[in-house]
């Protein structure tokens, strides 16, 4: 009895003094920190890109029994987001589908051909959203719009010359796709060509289906100033087919959550799911759709009690303007939209002469758009020190607009992520810190059938599958960092893309 009044007199004394230790340990702050490092190391430690890859042969399978591409819907891009599905659900988690209507597009015929004086052809993209030509195409007289600052956008443009029953050649820049062919056509122009101001490709868009007023397509700056030259010399005749099908079609987003975790911290990964109608879209995006899948994958495996929730979407349609990302910000209560605490987007993410990029939170950079919601500088930072810890340049990368993370920067909502790169051209100095070939596109094949399985970097796939389970894994447990200060650094980075401002990704509407 003496011995347990002892021990009942000592063990007050026992508490007290463990009392400041026990209470550290006990800290929310503390173990939240602890919990999230811990499920960092293991994530990263498990994501491999090699298992990832398995995703991106699902894709092409899937691409190359439904005609070839994964565009937003089709056959392709159905049968994607069903295999997203059906993993997601194996794995465990809550998934549903968000279906919604959207303007499909599909181009069935794009060819320019010089008829006279020296017959050639002329490789020409029709833009989104242009009227078409009956099949067969017209064969008209090729008349130049004057070159200046504002080219085709004004009526007075058109003064000079007659352009009645005529093919509008205009340079880019100034206004519009839009704006030019309209104005060309008031003129009395039966097409419009639009000739780039800077090296590359021209992919455009008239933005809606009613913009659309005569058959309208771009080509190089070289293909255009090589049909400029030969209007100075004297009369040019062309045959122009542009056919493109535009119909009201339905698809899906696969959204994606686990079943624990606390919904009013959300986290949310997203990655669209859907190719353009050229390729089966390996690169763009099925990298990104498989580096989410890889990490959700080990997330379900190595944590079955997230602190918070943390959610992970397929978007489709992107390559028709962010069209569903758009639709998923748009339907959003406004519980739901504060909810979540932040956003990471992770778009072709294995480009084959790829740069590192991380989007330019805090605008150190002077690229481009400004900052992104508070909280945007800090998930740069965060991706910043985990890339500085494993000893991998980066750069900045402007928040173009061009993929996912705009509707939600448009309601406030941190976003950031990473890319590769798409048509932009690489820089001397760019090789120096990533590798690769300078003066080449860091996608040669973007947007078109090349971008397969053989157009993937492994290397950049693995990195950024790094920093996809790095996030995850912090933040399923601890959000802390989003408020702690940033020392805004500027990186040297630029768009990682070409120049112009997009209604989506790739989609050009102007300078």
């Amino acid at each position: 009895m003496a011995t347990l009044a002892a021990a009942a007199l000592a063990t007050p004394l026992l508490l007290a003094s463990a009392s400041p230790s026990a209470a550290h340990r006990a800290d929310p702050g503390d173990r939240a920190a602890k919990d999230a490092a811990k499920l960092a190391r293991k994530l990263v430690a498990r994501a491999s890109a090699d298992d990832a890859f398995r995703h991106l042969e699902k894709f092409q399978q899937i691409a190359d029994t439904t005609d070839g591409h994964r565009a937003a819907g089709s056959l392709g891009h159905d049968a994607s987001a069903a295999y997203v599905y059906q993993q997601m659900k194996r794995w465990g988690y809550n998934v549903s589908y968000q279906t919604f209507q959207f303007p499909y597009t599909e181009t069935q015929a794009e060819e320019l051909s010089v008829v006279a004086p020296a017959p050639r052809d002329v490789e020409i993209a029709a833009m989104t959203y242009t009227t078409s030509t009956p099949v067969g195409g017209i064969t008209a007289a090729l008349a130049a719009v004057p070159v200046d600052d504002t080219t085709g956008c004004e009526a007075e443009d058109y003064a000079s010359a007659t352009f009645t029953g005529k093919i509008a050649l205009i340079k880019r820049g100034g206004c519009t796709f839009a704006q030019k062919q309209a104005t060309a056509a008031d003129a009395g122009a039966v097409g419009a060509i639009v000739y780039n101001n800077t090296d590359g490709v021209l992919s455009g868009t008239l933005g809606d289906a009613a913009a659309g007023r005569i058959p309208t397509g771009g080509v190089t700056k070289a293909a255009g100033e090589q049909l400029a030259a030969d209007l100075a010399a004297g009369p040019v005749e062309v045959s122009l087919e542009i056919r493109q099908l535009q119909q009201t079609r339905t698809t899906r987003n696969v959204i994606a959550e686990t079943k624990r975790g606390n919904a009013a911290n959300t986290v949310m990964l997203g990655s669209h799911l859907d190719s353009v109608s050229e390729g089966p879209g390996i690169n763009d995006n099925g990298s990104g759709s498989a580096g989410l899948l890889e990490v959700a994958e080990q997330l379900a495996k190595k944590e079955k009690r997230p602190t918070n929730k943390v959610r992970f979407a397929w978007w489709s349609a992107e390559e028709n303007g962010l069209l569903g990302s758009e639709h998923y910000v748009a339907e959003l209560s406004d519980l739901g939209r504060k909810e979540i605490k932040l956003y990471l987007n992770f778009d072709m993410i294995a480009s084959p002469n790829y740069g590192l990029f991380v989007y330019d939170g805090d605008d150190s950079d002077g690229v481009g758009a400004g900052p992104g919601p508070q909280g945007s500088a800090q998930l740069e930072r965060d991706i910043n020190a985990f890339l500085d810890r494993r000893g991998t340049p980066h750069e900045g990368t402007d928040f173009t607009g061009r993929s996912d993370y705009g509707p939600f920067i448009e309601v406030g909502i941190p976003s950031g992520g990473t890319f590769t790169g798409a048509e932009g051209i690489k820089t001397e100095a760019q090789v120096q810190k990533f590798g690769g070939q300078a003066g080449v596109a860091y996608d040669p094949n973007y947007h078109a059938a090349g971008d397969n399985l053989d157009n993937i970097n492994m290397d950049a796939f693995a990195v950024n599958i790094g920093v996809i389970a790095n996030a995850v894994g912090t933040y399923a447990h601890d959000i802390s960092s989003l408020r702690t200060p940033v020392e805004s650094v500027p990186t040297g980075g630029d768009a990682g893309s070409g120049g112009g401002l997009h209604d989506g990704h790739g989609h050009e509407v102007t300078e």
